[in-house]
């Protein structure tokens, strides 16, 4: 198998260059060094994803990047990538990620609050604009546009 060693350079770089830039702490293991053959091993055990490329869609080995917070294995490049774009980082590298607000219609951001939660202030707005329609003929909320939150796990 020959690995394109320059891709897994540019991945790596790709890596700690996103995780410097969003102030994440991590320590690199390079497993080519000589003396890293208990992590080399560790990193193939633990490691779900094995990475393929074009040149090698059957590794028999995972590739490097594979992340990992201390022995909990978190993905490869490619789930790193992905968690990157969408703005979930903190989630895939299993850190403490930062708390989901809701914000009313006001605009007025409110605690962290549990999909439960959210679901039934959504039923009770809906209950509101259902009562002052039937006393006024119209919907209160016309023209109004409401801001859902999301939660993140």
């Amino acid at each position: 198998m020959i690995l394109d060693g320059n891709l897994v350079k540019k991945r790596q770089q790709r890596v700690t260059m996103i995780m410097d830039s969003k102030h994440i702490e991590y320590t690199v293991i390079d497993i080519t060094e000589p003396g890293q053959e208990a992590e080399k091993d560790f990193m193939q055990t633990n490691a779900q994803h094995k990475g393929c490329t074009i040149s090698d869609p059957n590794p028999r080995h995972a590739l490097p990047p594979q992340l990992f917070n201390d022995t909990e294995y978190c993905g490869d490049y490619d789930d790193f990538d992905m968690a990157n774009e969408v703005d979930n980082l903190e989630v895939f590298l299993k850190l403490a990620a930062p708390a989901p607000e809701l914000e009313h219609k006001n605009g007025d951001e409110t605690a962290p609050a549990t999909a439960d939660a959210a679901a039934a202030a959504e039923d009770e707005d809906e209950n509101k604009e259902n009562k002052t329609e039937d006393n006024n003929g119209a919907a209160a909320g016309d023209g109004a546009e409401v801001a859902e939150g999301t939660n993140e796990v």
